[in-house]
């Protein structure tokens, strides 16, 4: 089999408004990853309880689940190369408030879960734009790498992000906060200069028939359901970042800078296989390497959850970014390639919850636990409950477990 060439290793730069939509997204999610470190040590600091942790990722998660049927309808019907840039200024406003409350001393519980809240909402308005906004701005044939390189631009970012946000926290908080303002700032800008690309409205007038278009696609479509859920409950079980300030202060004796590290280093073992994938695209058995990376997932969380040294631990999340990476990749390209482009906002609304769900809730559930029995057995029984998820999904799905290339299915 001989190797893509270089033209199609990077067929989706050929295209000037997706290159700048590649960098506004590296760069809002580089922001993201700082923002996210930073308040996280903040807070534990501040507060050391573990169930504030939690509470972090919960008050982020419940905007998308509320505002459900509304955000992928306003994607469908609506610029949304706008919505992004919008966003990105809502995000813009939110890292201020933050510095704000650094400076000023005001860095307490309530006032910082109120941001988050609005930062939850422009992620959910953010999130089915900017998902439904690629393939808008690639053709078909140049979809899966843009895909690929998507996801790299995502993990790249969570790479050098946490390490970034640890030491500029180290520096000052106030400096981390200023860095990601500026970041946002510079994505929002970026996002405003890709040109408005073509994109199929629906013709029918708002109605709730028409806003719950993208749950009945998804439960009619067995195996864009099973991918979706399969990553649900996956990560919800397995979710282990809300708890590495713990890891970082107490288990592994690691600072600010050892705690981005910890966040990085799933971004690492991530970006190697999500390259790979870009110049080697999975032909073949796409559905069991699916399963096989959830699986995988699961165990190097038990194994980080169990170690008490750094290199193990690291060594650990290195391996659970790898492997959640094949399920990543298999999964987003084929939403994008079986979901029709007239309801492509709503069904990514519906999988931005989805994926809401598994990390923000996830980190709700871990921090709970974490509060009631202690952050080790918190990770390990969901490292247990993420093997599980894998092999029940597996034999519940078997349409899924047989797809084998990410060829766009021929009924569209």
């Amino acid at each position: 089999m001989s190797l893509p060439s270089a033209e199609n290793r990077f067929g989706a730069f050929r295209h000037p408004s997706y290159r700048r939509f590649f960098t506004a997204r590296f760069f809002s999610a580089f922001a993201v990853q700082i923002v996210s470190v930073s308040v996280g040590w903040q807070m534990y600091e501040v507060t050391g309880n573990s169930f504030y942790l939690g509470l972090i990722g919960l008050f982020q998660f419940l905007p998308s689940l509320l505002l459900i049927l509304v955000t992928g309808t306003v994607a469908d019907r609506h610029n949304r190369r706008m919505i992004m840039a919008s966003c990105l200024l809502v995000a813009c406003l939110c890292a201020a408030m933050l510095l704000g409350l650094t400076l000023t001393h005001n860095f307490v519980p309530w006032l910082v879960f109120l941001i988050l809240v609005i930062f939850g909402i422009e992620r959910a308005f953010m999130g089915p734009a900017v998902q439904s906004l690629a393939p808008n701005l690639v053709p078909a044939e140049d979809l899966p790498n843009a895909i690929a390189w998507n996801s790299s631009s995502w993990q790249m970012a969570s790479i050098m992000g946490p390490v970034a946000g640890g030491l500029l926290y180290g520096a000052g908080a106030w400096i981390a906060y200023s860095v990601a303002l500026a970041l946002f700032a510079l994505s929002a800008v970026l996002a405003f200069s890709i040109k408005k690309p073509e994109q199929r409205s629906p013709a029918r007038a708002v109605s709730l028939e028409s806003m719950l278009a993208g749950f009945r696609f998804i439960s009619q479509e067995k195996i864009v359901l099973g991918a979706i859920s399969l990553d649900l409950f996956a990560v919800l079980l397995g979710g282990a970042v809300a708890l590495m300030p713990i890891f970082a202060k107490e288990v592994l004796t690691l600072g600010p800078w050892g705690l981005g590290l910890l966040r990085a280093a799933p971004g690492i073992g991530a970006i190697v296989v999500a390259a790979f994938l870009a110049f080697n695209p999975i032909r073949h058995h796409a559905g069991i390497l699916m399963f096989v990376g959830v699986a995988l997932f699961g165990v190097a969380t038990i194994v980080f959850g169990l170690s008490q040294t750094a290199w193990l631990s690291i060594g650990a999340l290195m391996a659970m970014g790898a492997a959640d990476m094949v399920s990543v990749y298999v999964r987003e390209t084929l939403i994008a390639l079986w979901t029709p482009d007239e309801v492509r906002g709503r069904v990514n609304a519906v999988n931005m919850v989805f994926v809401g769900a598994s990390n923000e809730l996830g980190e709700f559930r871990a921090g709970t636990m974490a509060h009631v029995i202690g952050a080790v057995p918190a990770v390990v029984i969901g490292g247990f409950g993420t093997l599980a998820v894998a092999v029940v999904w597996a034999l519940s799905f078997p349409k899924l477990r047989r797809v084998d290339s990410l060829d766009m299915p021929k009924h569209l």
